[in-house]
Formats: structure tokens, sequence, C-alpha cells
């Protein structure tokens, strides 16, 4: 079972956050998730999130893919435009496979930065700020990683745009980093707006356990979401499988992520 297929939130939602979000731990996803047809079908009726008031964004990832996937088309949009978007990626991504050795993490870990890379040239932007955290470790260093975030954040001048996975997204590494930009952001004054990753994959057209009054579209060109497409195809790694291996991003997988367009939360 490649490691996407493990992720599903809890049946019953845990307490909410103060930020009206509610966390999930990990268990599996049945029957390779939602069909994609169900979320593009959908009449969701959500407002728009205008991007002509973006001053500029730093985009925290927790792995490398995850802010082309979950954000892609909208960092081309601002690149486009002239607006600055900086993406800090706080692991490597070297535990998307497990059992490797040290030697073949570390390789690894070189080959998803340099996917980073291309993707992130092809979007627009400039190369990313590594981290460097340990993937799937996240979470014994939350207090460090929002230390660190809130020294990003603190060289531009408040109002500029905070974007981090969802603080309920059902990957343990993904709430980490939405609960530290969170926590920066609030003692910056940034502006948090979080993006869902694997939300697409578990949840359901207007489930009950996602805070659908704080989500707002992106409205988006076709040639930002192509561009998007374009660059999701650097992260080779995570998409083709090998011999010895399935992807971690298996067609359908890519295709839902593809195709749903772009949901933040504010």
């Amino acid at each position: 079972m490649p490691p996407w297929a493990r992720l599903r939130p809890q049946t019953t939602p845990m307490a909410e956050t103060t930020s009206g979000t509610s966390r999930f731990g990990a268990c599996p996803i049945t029957d390779g998730g939602t069909p994609v047809e169900r979320w593009t079908e959908w009449d969701h009726g959500l407002a728009p999130l205008n991007l002509h008031d973006c001053p500029g964004m730093t985009v925290i990832a927790p792995h490398p893919d995850d802010e082309t996937l979950g954000l892609g088309a909208t960092m081309a949009t601002l690149c486009n435009a002239g607006v600055d978007v900086q993406v800090v990626s706080v692991s490597d991504g070297g535990a998307a496979y497990p059992g490797l050795t040290d030697s073949a993490r570390a390789e690894l870990e070189d080959v998803r930065r340099a996917e980073l890379r291309r993707s992130l040239h092809v979007l627009g932007a400039s190369d990313p700020i590594p981290l460097s955290m340990p993937d799937g470790e996240l979470s014994q260093h939350e207090q460090w990683l929002t230390s660190r975030i809130v020294q990003l954040l603190s060289v531009f001048p408040a109002g500029r745009w905070c974007a981090a996975t969802w603080r309920g997204d059902g990957h343990p590494d993904h709430e980490v980093v939405g609960r530290a930009a969170a926590a920066a952001a609030a003692r910056t004054e940034a502006v948090l707006i979080e993006y869902p990753v694997w939300m697409w994959h578990w949840a359901t057209p207007g489930d009950p356990a996602v805070p659908w009054n704080r989500a707002r579209r992106v409205e988006l060109t076709d040639d930002a979401l192509n561009v998007k497409a374009i660059a999701a195809e650097s992260f080779s790694s995570q998409t083709r499988p090998t011999p010895d291996r399935e992807a971690v991003l298996p067609p359908a997988v890519l295709q839902r992520l593809l195709a749903i367009g772009e949901v933040v939360f504010v």
C-alpha cells in the first residue's frame, strides 16, 4: 500500500482548534479516495479569493510537491503579475518511501530538492528556502518551526500572506506545518491562508468535517492551471512507479489534484 493510501480522517472529528479546523489522525483511505467527478460536478457556491489583495506571499510546504499540488496555479498567477512569492520547503521528503538506507534516503532528498527547483522555475518563482527538517517527524519540532517561520515573515511588512497546508488535512506533517504557520502569522500580523492537499482524497463535497464557511475558491485561468500541470511533471520520484515500489502519487491521485482547481481556507 503506497503512503497516500494510509491517510484518512477519523470517523468522528476531534475537538476543533482555536482556528475552527479539525485535526485528524491517519487511517486507510478506502477505494482510492473520493472520485474526481464528485468534486468537479459539485455546485459549491464558494466565494472567490481576491488575489489582487495579495502584496506578497510566503508558501510553507511540508514536503517538496505540496506547494505545487495544493497552490501551484495560484503561485503561477501571482508570479505572472509580478507579486513576490517565496517558498519554504520544511523537509526534503526523504521519508516518502519507508525502509530506505541512510544513503538511499539522502539520494532521494537530493532528487526531491532538484524536482522542487524545477517546478518553481516553471511556476515563475525563485528557488525555495530549505529548512531540511526530518520528514515524518515534524511534530517533534513544532516550536522550532514556528520560530523559524516567524523569522522568515518578520523581514516583510505586516499584511504579507502566509500560505500553509491546512491544519485539518489528515497528514501529521501537514497539520504541524499548518499550526506552526498559524502561530507565526499571528505573531507577525501576516495574513494566514491554508491550502488542503489530502483533504481532496478523504473528504466529500459538503463534508461537515471541513470548514466550508472559511473556504474560498481561487479564480484561475486555463493558462495558470496548465502551468501547474506542467510543473507537477517535475516530481517524477513521486509519480512514477519503480520495479520494487508503487508511486506515492498514482495517476488517479494526481488527476484529482490537478482537476479540482484550488481552494483555500481564510
